[in-house]
């Protein structure tokens, strides 16, 4: 994969989402949004995205549970976490569950871009 296409944000915060989509659309991705994981789900069951960007805080459902879910459905699908909090224990327990890598929130979108394209191409990759 050249450059991943299809970029599911899921974020609890809609103006992260809000603005955040809106920056890579004009980059040229394909953007969905979602605020809960039952939202994300049915995206990533149907296969649509390349790369999922999950926040690691969501108000329905825990993102390392929702971390599990994506794997558990679509094992080699790249997830990269993201953290409002600078909590290493998040972050290695996000790595642990097969997440490609991880943010610090607020994250600079060049910085982003460049985990989501890392990630799809250690996907295509495997070591």
């Amino acid at each position: 994969m050249k450059q991943p296409k299809n970029i599911l944000l899921v974020d609890d915060e809609e103006e992260f989402l809000e603005t955040t989509s809106r920056r890579l659309r004009r980059r040229s991705f394909d953007v969905k949004t979602a605020t809960r994981c039952a939202e994300a789900m049915p995206e990533v069951i149907a296969g649509w995205p390349h790369v999922v960007v999950l926040d690691v805080m969501l108000r329905n459902t825990d993102g390392m549970e929702c971390l599990r879910r994506i794997k558990r459905q679509s094992p080699q699908l790249p997830v990269v976490m993201l953290t409002g909090h600078a909590s290493l224990q998040a972050s290695i327990q996000g790595l642990e569950h097969g997440a490609s890598d991880y943010c610090l929130k607020p994250i600079e979108l060049d910085e982003l871009v460049e985990k989501i394209i890392i990630a799809c191409k250690d996907a295509d990759n495997p070591a």
